[in-house]
């Protein structure tokens, strides 16, 4: 009988274990919330205090930032395309490292299909022009 009774506490304690869960986590949700919320609207003035602070100095000092401001943009675009730059210029060279070393890299089938189609039309120009340079040269001497 005592095993009954203890067998119907464990039961009845899940259910009053998850409705406590629910109000403790509805109550941290609050709290959570609402201290962001605050948080939020103390970020919000503070950055429109800085702003109407900020602004008469931009003003005055506008003529030095502009130009100071696009010079430091080039500045830092030029270091990103150099790097890029650079980059690239390692991959190429890695590339035909592996191709001239017989590595087989991804795209050579494609060069050597693309370089045998250019020989092949490079004999045919010269075929075409051994064969004008004969019937120039054969018209010339019938004249």
């Amino acid at each position: 009988m005592a095993e009954l009774q203890q067998q119907s506490h464990d039961q009845q304690q899940p259910g009053q274990a998850s409705q406590s869960q629910q109000v403790v986590r509805a109550a941290t949700a609050v709290t959570a919330g609402g201290s962001l919320l605050i948080l939020s609207g103390l970020i919000l003035a503070a950055t429109v205090i800085a702003l109407a602070i900020a602004t008469p100095l931009f003003v005055i000092f506008s003529p030095v930032l502009v130009p100071a401001v696009i010079t430091v943009a080039l500045i830092f675009m030029g270091f990103l395309a150099s790097g890029g730059f650079g980059v690239a210029a390692v991959t190429v060279l890695s590339w035909i490292y592996g191709y001239v070393t017989g590595k087989h890299p991804p795209g050579a089938d494609q060069l050597d299909h693309a370089r045998l189609k250019l020989a092949s039309k490079a004999r045919e120009v010269k075929d075409r022009a051994e064969q004008f340079g004969q019937q120039h040269i054969s018209g010339t001497q019938a004249s």
